[in-house]
């Protein structure tokens, strides 16, 4: 089925069958767009399901997910439970009758007798193109890897981590100066595109799922602070990519001592050069940090503590002499 535009959508999905009895599963912004794009589609939205209120910030205050806050603000049922497995939960699932449940970045894996109780099942937003990235973090390990595409798949969910049947699957560039949070946003709007055309498919029997291809499997493993440490022995192109995969969270970065102690200064955006000398030497005062190939330059950094600056303004209060060495290393905890 040839992708259909957004507008030609909402215009003609209402009018070729009634709105759809959706309950939605999320709790990031990334599943902002597709929540608000349904709803504008002329769908129910008859419950949204999110993670519970965490603690955040300073004070450490009990904050709703996004999605509950877009769901509260619109007068839709909000369900936080903090497990799917009860029999409670599988009844008042069933209770809402449901034609579909869309799910994207929800948090909880959904057992069996949720996935089979919506009319047309659960269909989920993948953030890669399936079956390459399955797993929790696809958009930054697009980037780390130097993919050139990755892309949204929406999938017919089944037990499995990501392996269930594509509905819909289309690609978006990676571009060399694209980082993890421009990705996301980009790929939050093509999946709030795509959701509403794969309902629309669903619901006038026009899409049918096709298993995913056996080859090309690959896992997005969870992040780990611990990887955004800049090691200056490796390649310039990967500590580059280290950076955008890892901005703005949970944030690339390397140590240097100031005033006697070490200090952690993350790095928000940096260009990979050709230039050379030994690893973590620096170069100038732009500042360019030698790499294991090719060297480093620093655009904007961060101090613990501190807004984003530039990294002219960094080094008028930070001394970053030309010819003094970074410390090198594996990655620290």
């Amino acid at each position: 089925m040839a992708p259909q535009s957004a507008h030609s959508t909402r215009s003609s999905g209402i009018r070729q069958g009634k709105p759809l009895r959706v309950a939605f599963m999320g709790t990031p912004d990334f599943a902002l767009p597709a929540l608000e794009a349904i709803a504008e589609a002329g769908h129910e939205i008859v419950a949204a399901y999110t993670q519970p209120p965490r603690p955040a910030g300073r004070g450490q205050k009990f904050r709703p997910s996004p999605v509950q806050a877009l769901a509260d603000s619109r007068g839709w049922p909000v369900r936080t439970l903090k497990t799917l497995r009860t029999e409670a939960a599988a009844l008042a699932f069933a209770d809402l009758h449901l034609d579909a449940a869309v799910v994207a970045a929800y948090g909880l894996i959904l057992p069996p007798a949720i996935l089979s109780a919506p009319r047309f099942g659960c269909l989920n937003i993948h953030a890669s193109l399936l079956p390459r990235w399955r797993g929790a973090a696809p958009i930054q390990r697009a980037i780390l890897a130097g993919d050139q595409k990755t892309g949204i798949t929406i999938m017919q969910m089944d037990a499995g981590l990501d392996t269930g049947a594509i509905l819909l699957q289309e690609s978006l560039a990676i571009g060399p100066d694209t980082n993890s949070q421009q990705l996301h946003d980009a790929l939050a709007a093509l999946g709030a595109r795509l959701i509403v055309e794969a309902l629309a498919g669903v619901a006038r029997g026009r899409l049918q799922a096709q298993p995913q291809p056996a080859f090309g499997v690959t896992y997005a493993e969870k992040l780990e602070k611990s990887e955004g440490r800049l090691d200056w022995s490796e390649p310039a192109a990967e500590l580059d990519r280290r950076v955008r995969a890892f901005t703005p969270w949970p944030g690339a970065f390397f140590e240097v001592e100031h005033d006697g102690k070490a200090e952690r200064v993350k790095v928000l955006a940096a260009t990979p050069l050709p230039q050379g000398g030994p690893p973590g030497a620096v170069l100038d005062q732009a500042p360019t940090i030698a790499c294991g190939a090719g060297a480093l330059r620093l655009l904007q950094v961060q101090r613990a503590g501190r807004a984003a600056m530039s990294a002219e303004a960094f080094l008028r209060g930070f001394d970053l002499a030309t010819g003094s060495r970074l410390p090198l290393g594996p990655a620290a905890g």
